[in-house]
């Protein structure tokens, strides 16, 4: 329902274009992505995020496609259209991961290039032995068992083993709220033996909040308006937090005349002629400013407490500490014991302060955490592990973990974080909720069992079926297999090993 020239008109969703201004009225589904410019209300977002409450969208927040409007009219303007839509890339992976041969597939299909010409040549080879053995007179035996040899031999049920339970364990994770890339993530996790976290958005709750300011010597009002200004040109989550702060306290951002943003540091930007800076312990050196005896207890005393400290100063100059506060999530707490039950090995992996890192990694009972780490540092780390012998899985959420995440065994992105996280990744967790986690992996487990299941089946049916097929018992018990009866059991044999696989959608995670 689009509106034009003041009027609603309905159209196909197929015709939306970018920029259309669409009316959604109260218990409809919102049909794109977009931006709301008019009104306000409450949207059911629970079928990407997994969150049953109700989220609260008002002026220029972003709505999604598929996902259910409760009380409020409101106008959006159209963003993302057709298959560029959240929905749309969610579906596209799924079907895409589907799709994708596992590792033991490839080990199948070579089975199977094997197993065909063998066959072959075991329905001649029984052909020729009862022609041997009977005589003219058994022709018709040697041809029956000739054929039901390659009846009963068709390999049906070990060319769905694989694909049939992948099929369903992506499906059972996307239900879940566990998006996996390809078939290759979900064998990998299963030998999954480290696990690398990061830690703001990943273990936090990743809305940190400003809880104190400290000013140093030097600072005045309209220092407020450039960090403002320097800030809103950021995407990590504590910017979000001090741009909040500063909006709710009615500044303004002033005007920058340049923006640079050092990944893993923190951000630099020029207002006349001057050089301001915010970032963290490692933006201080790197500018040669020092943190003032009047201020250096109450910056101990923060990290020690596991607050995360913001340096912001001018030149070589520190103006003031911003203390942000960022809560780790309860469920956090519980899957990394759950993971650590599986003998699992735990980091914690951040770019905090050393005594920040300590007091989060006591919190969740990390088996070891590293302070400090900007993203070449987090992919080193990632290496020195594997290096070990360790099979590493990496969760992070931000630019500076996609190194660490592309060098990784397993990578994992959290569903909140950026867009180049979330490409990087093999596996995304559409919720903020890490316990999905080893639901991840024991998903992966059950997955790959249910594979050698059927492959085990299958194979057993064709090792037992064949001589039986090719005349084995005919001289003892006189038993020749009737090609109708061999027809029927190669079709059992397939029907078992699928419905074997769609076991997996009655079990818990």
């Amino acid at each position: 329902r689009i509106l034009r020239d003041g009027k609603e008109e309905d159209i196909l969703i197929s015709e939306l274009k970018k920029g259309d201004k669409v009316s959604v009225r109260p218990g409809e589904r919102v049909p794109v992505d977009g931006l709301i410019v008019e009104g306000d209300t409450f949207i059911d977002e629970s079928m990407i995020s997994g969150e049953p409450i109700p989220v609260e969208k008002k002026l220029n927040d972003k709505v999604l496609a598929g996902t259910i409007n409760q009380n409020g009219a409101f106008v959006m303007s159209a963003e993302k259209v057709g298959r560029e839509t959240v929905l749309a890339q969610i579906i596209r992976m799924v079907q895409e991961a589907q799709g994708s041969k596992a590792p033991v597939q490839r080990i199948v299909d070579k089975v199977t290039a094997v197993f065909v010409p063998t066959v072959l040549a075991i329905a001649i080879l029984t052909f020729i032995v009862w022609m041997i053995v009977g005589g003219v007179d058994d022709f018709s035996y040697a041809m029956l068992s000739a054929v039901s040899v390659l009846v009963i031999a068709c390999p049906c049920a070990l060319g769905l083993a694989t694909p049939t339970a992948l099929m369903v364990g992506i499906g059972k994770g996307a239900e879940a709220h566990i998006l996996i890339k390809d078939a290759v993530a979900l064998e990998q996790m299963r030998k999954v033996d480290t696990v690398v976290l990061d830690k703001t958005g990943t273990v936090t709750e990743g809305r940190p909040t400003v809880t104190g300011w400290l000013h140093d010597a030097g600072w005045v009002n309209e220092h407020k308006g450039i960090l403002y200004a320097a800030e809103l040109k950021s995407e990590h989550p504590l910017a979000l937090a001090i741009v909040e702060e500063l909006k709710k306290d009615g500044n303004k951002p002033a005007i920058i005349d340049s923006f640079e943003s050092r990944t893993g540091r923190g951000i630099v930007v020029t207002r006349g002629g001057k050089t301001y800076w915010a970032g963290s312990h490692r933006l201080l050196n790197d500018f040669g400013a020092k943190v003032s005896d009047l201020l250096k207890s109450m910056v101990e005393e923060y990290e020690r407490s596991g607050k995360s400290l913001v340096y912001f100063g001018e030149e070589s100059m520190l103006l003031a500490v911003i203390v942000i506060s960022d809560k780790v999530k309860p469920t956090s707490i519980q899957a990394v014991k759950q993971m650590q039950a599986e003998g699992k090995y735990v980091v914690l992996l951040t770019g905090d302060g050393h005594l920040t890192a300590q007091n989060v990694a006591g919190e969740i009972n990390a088996n070891r955490f590293i302070a400090e780490a900007l993203p070449d540092d987090k992919e080193n780390v990632i290496k020195e592990l594997q290096r070990e012998g360790r099979v590493v899985a990496m969760v992070g959420d931000g630019i500076n973990d996609s190194q660490a995440l592309a060098r990784a065994d397993v990578s994992i992105a959290m569903g909140k974080g950026t867009d180049i996280a979330m490409d990087v990744a093999m596996v995304t967790l559409m919720t903020s909720d890490l316990l999905l986690l080893p639901k991840a992996f024991k998903l992966s487990r059950k997955t790959v069992r249910l594979i050698h299941q059927n492959l085990f089946w299958a194979f057993i049916y064709n090792l037992i079926g064949i001589p039986i097929a090719a005349g084995i018992l005919f001289p003892m018990y006189g038993i020749l297999l009737n090609p109708m009866i061999a027809s029927a059991a190669m079709a059992c044999s397939s029907v078992s090993v699928v419905l074997n696989s769609l076991s997996l959608n009655w079990r818990k995670l």
